[in-house]
């Protein structure tokens, strides 16, 4: 039997760390076999002790990010406890992203996440594939947001095919704006979940935020942005390679799309090529996500799986 203590001394909040109804804290003991029992300003843990040796660094990691103003959820606990191995070693906690206008706190909440978020930071260009659910546009947006307020790019610019699933554009009412608004909605519900109301308008006035379908990429040059192409999975070779060509100096970008879901009607999808072609370029990274980074409803990822096996 080992023992070892955390100090909880930095942390003026310890429900940041240990959840409602200590629920982190047990997810802790009933994932590594531990037990956990607080004494004065320390939290005493005790068991095996390889087992102690994980659940000490997972909670000092977890009790960092507390003290900083993170709210530790099981989602945290079960990234924290998968990414320190036996012998206690483990990655640095997932920091807070950004903080939605609500002050809720974005973090990668899977190992897939966590790839995906620090490719984003290291290369020029990050190409994201994987089922719905996994939060590949949301995070991006995150990332874009995020290098926009620490002025890192002068503007953010999200594209998407204007490719309909079963419909055609011709046949929806209103103007060419009309027609394509509902395809770049995703991208307003993110923007809007993460800027206070009125934020996105003023800011898609000033031209610091764009909004446009792939088409209207053509023929520019986007220096010193942060640039998004979401369901890029129903772009074809021709237009992602156009897109690609798109960037400038001082930009990044980021590619993202689930080649499950091809609308394309008998052409080949451009990430799928894009992902072969690219993965081995330097500062370009290709991460995939799988049904274990879904974090929707739990049925969502229990849906992915099914149709997998098709």
């Amino acid at each position: 039997m080992t023992r070892r203590a955390v100090s909880l001394a930095p942390l003026d909040d310890r429900v940041r760390l240990f959840g409602e109804y200590d629920r982190n804290l047990s997810a802790i003991e009933e994932g590594l076999g531990v037990r956990l029992q607080t004494q004065d300003d320390r939290l005493v843990l005790s068991g095996e002790a390889r087992a102690v040796a994980r659940a000490a660094t997972a909670l000092t990691r977890m009790r960092d990010a507390a003290v900083d103003g993170a709210h530790i959820t099981p989602h945290d606990v079960a990234l924290a406890l998968a990414e320190t191995p036996e012998d206690g070693e483990g990655r640095a906690a997932p920091s807070t992203l950004v903080r939605a206008h609500r002050g809720r706190e974005v973090r990668p909440r899977t190992l897939g996440q966590r790839r995906f978020v620090e490719a984003v930071e290291r290369r020029t260009l990050t190409i994201g594939i994987g089922p719905a659910g996994t939060g590949k546009t949301y995070l991006s947006v995150v990332m874009a947001v995020r290098a926009l307020k620490n002025h890192d790019v002068a503007r953010v610019v999200l594209s998407r095919p204007a490719i309909e699933a079963g419909e055609r554009l011709g046949f929806l009412p209103g103007d060419l704006r009309e027609k394509v608004d509902p395809y770049m909605r995703p991208l307003y519900d993110a923007l809007g979940d993460l800027l206070e109301e009125g934020a996105v308008t003023r800011a898609m006035e000033r031209g610091t935020i764009e909004v446009a379908p792939l088409a209207y990429m053509r023929g520019r040059t986007l220096s010193e942005a942060f640039v998004i192409l979401d369901e890029a999975q129903n772009a074809t070779p021709a237009q992602l390679k156009m897109f690609f060509t798109r960037l400038g100096s001082g930009s990044k970008m980021v590619v993202v799309g689930d080649v499950t879901q091809v609308d394309l009607a008998g052409a080949q999808s451009g990430l799928v090529d894009a992902a072969a072609r690219l993965a081995h370029v330097e500062d370009v990274a290709v991460v995939e996500l799988d049904e274990t980074d879904v974090v929707r409803h739990p049925l969502v990822s229990r849906i992915v799986r099914a149709y997998s096996n098709l």
